[in-house]
């Protein structure tokens, strides 16, 4: 027993002693890499050539977070016409598995403390693991060959929003990222509920692990009832009352996560004696008593088949890919393809991809959050990225740092909230271009130039599409046209 409690002790310092190292180390790699040719392989590029933005262009910019200057040539190559090579590329896309990503992976593997078992979370310091993360979150965005995926990761994150900086989620939200966000962002939506609802950081954030029931005199607690109901499935204005809250709070009743300071730290337990164990009634439908644990799958299949829920997540996903107002048609189809999928995120968003307002609606109508600026910016001048955490000064600026939005509603995906960052998007337009963003934050500007045949070419693989007379111009007067370029606001909008 001394032995192993010394050498417990052994391996918690020698985590502790070496995640310094380890960053240090991997700040590196990826040169070493380079320099062994083991670097990504740039295909050719091929410019697109129209005034408008065409559907490849348009395709690539609402489902990934930005092209790469050669994914254009590659997407046009995957079948002899347009339709069918953006139809191509999307069943690519939603089948991330069967997508080679060795180069990223091998980036955030690096990244040891967010791959702990959950109970060695606590292991690390939490401002560690928020810099894991959040580097994890940049290199599969700028890196991934899995886009689309890495896209709804993020929409997943907004809508099973967690603010990291609450109490223990410091340390839970790596195992909620893993096990929760990414496990399910292509599944069942509702595996990827179930999953959110038992996450020990989800129980800790909206307070689930507090609502018990032991005698009359005790009160559940509501609060995760009411987010589940009103930002998790149904939405605001989806039908329920007052009252489904608080029996829904009945049903989920009892659960709850041993803390940091407890033996099986992190490890989420249903306590029969906390449960409030009578018959409920949610939207409509009955629950006996004496259901126990059940009375939680109970209220997710109810609230998970709900057509309010179809209809919320329809809209929601149709605001993320279509528009900011997208029709009501389109909304409906998306709801549909949910339902009659029984929530499959695939079949769902295949009917997204369908819709008329998609294929064939407005383009460059959808403002980048700062996020999505950043990060097009990056892979559509294909910087080269030694340490992520040179962008996190620009991120917070702007109000869009990965994890830290405070509330339960996560960061908003539409236009509105997000106009008054412009100057801080000039500001790293400039300093990227001049690379004046870090030393470890390089583009080679002149290189592009040249693989894009000329000024107007980098112009057309950034904006998807030939630049404006006004554009030409003004690339020409600036002496500096990849800054013009990710400053203007054919590049602001995808």
């Amino acid at each position: 027993m001394k032995t192993r409690l010394s050498d417990d002790l052994s391996r918690r310092t020698f985590l502790r002693g070496t995640a310094g190292v380890a960053l240090f180390a991997t700040s590196g790699c990826e040169k070493i890499e380079d320099w062994l040719g083991m670097g990504p392989k740039e295909g050719p590029v091929l410019p697109p050539s129209g005034e408008g933005v065409d559907l490849i262009s348009h395709v690539l910019n609402r489902v990934t977070f930005g092209p790469d200057p050669s994914e254009y040539a590659r997407v046009k190559g995957l079948a002899g016409d347009e339709k069918s090579a953006v139809a191509a590329f999307l069943e690519e896309q939603l089948e991330p598995d069967g997508i080679e990503d060795k180069r990223a992976q091998r980036a955030v593997r690096r990244l040891e403390a967010i791959h702990a078992p959950l109970g060695e979370l606590y292991e690390y310091k939490e401002a560690h693991l928020l810099e894991q993360l959040t580097r994890a979150t940049l290199i599969r965005a700028t890196r991934s060959k899995r886009q689309l995926f890495e896209v709804m990761a993020h929409f997943w994150s907004d809508h099973f929003n967690i603010d990291i900086s609450k109490k223990e989620c410091r340390w839970l939200k790596a195992a909620d990222d893993r096990e929760v966000i990414r496990k399910h962002a292509m599944g069942s939506f509702s595996d990827l509920v179930r999953a959110s609802a038992l996450s020990p950081a989800m129980l800790w954030y909206l307070d689930g692990r507090e609502n018990r029931k032991r005698d009359e005199s005790e009160k559940p607690n509501e609060n995760y009832a009411r987010e589940l109901l009103e930002l998790h499935t149904l939405g605001v204005g989806g039908g329920y009352t007052q009252q489904d809250v608080m029996e829904v709070a009945r049903c989920l009743s009892g659960w709850t996560v041993r803390g940091k300071d407890r033996f099986f730290k992190g490890k989420v337990e249903f306590h029969a004696d906390a449960h409030d164990d009578g018959a409920k009634i949610v939207l409509g439908n009955e629950i006996a008593s004496g259901g126990g644990e059940k009375d939680l799958d109970d209220v997710l299949e109810i609230v998970c088949s709900h057509p309010s829920t179809a209809r919320y997540l329809g809209e929601k996903l149709c605001i993320r890919f279509i528009a900011d107002e997208p029709s009501q048609e389109s909304i409906s189809e998306v709801a549909g393809a949910f339902l009659s999928s029984n929530g499959d995120i695939k079949s769902t968003l295949r009917a997204v991809f369908a819709t008329t307002e998609f294929l064939e609606g407005p383009r460059a109508q959808k403002l980048k959050r700062p996020f999505e600026f950043i990060v097009s910016a990056l892979r559509g001048s294909r910087a080269r990225v030694s340490s992520e955490m040179d962008l996190v000064d620009y991120l917070v600026r702007m109000g869009h740092a990965p994890f830290q939005y405070p509330t339960p509603d996560g960061y908003p995906d539409v236009a509105s909230p997000w106009t008054g960052t412009l100057l801080w998007r000039w500001h790293f337009a400039i300093a990227l271009s001049r690379n004046e963003v870090s030393e470890d934050i390089q583009v080679e500007e002149k290189t592009l130039i040249k693989k894009a045949g000329n000024v107007e070419g980098l112009a057309a693989c950034l904006l998807g599409r030939a630049p404006s007379e006004e554009e030409r111009t003004a690339m020409e007067r600036s002496g500096e046209p990849l800054a013009l370029l990710m400053a203007s606001p054919g590049f602001q909008w995808r």
